[in-house]
């Protein structure tokens, strides 16, 4: 059996497109790992390499940058 790809999502608070991407996560059963990128300095730098725009959705190697063509 495949072991399932791990999930981060990369968000800020009161972000209305980084809610609706962990709401749309969730309603799709997706399980997976939240990153306030203003909690941490290195979750941050992390984002950083892959957008200066949220919700930043890694699946795998796969980057998904916004949620359903909107960014925050």
């Amino acid at each position: 059996m495949a072991e399932a790809q791990k999930v981060v999502l990369y968000t800020l608070p009161d972000c209305d497109v980084s809610d609706q991407a962990r709401k749309g996560l969730r309603d799709e059963g997706v399980e997976f790992e939240e990153r306030d990128v203003m909690k941490q300095k290195s979750w941050f730098d992390e984002a950083l390499r892959y957008s200066i725009y949220v919700p930043i959705i890694v699946r795998g190697s796969q980057v998904e940058v916004g949620w359903k063509g909107a960014l925050g």
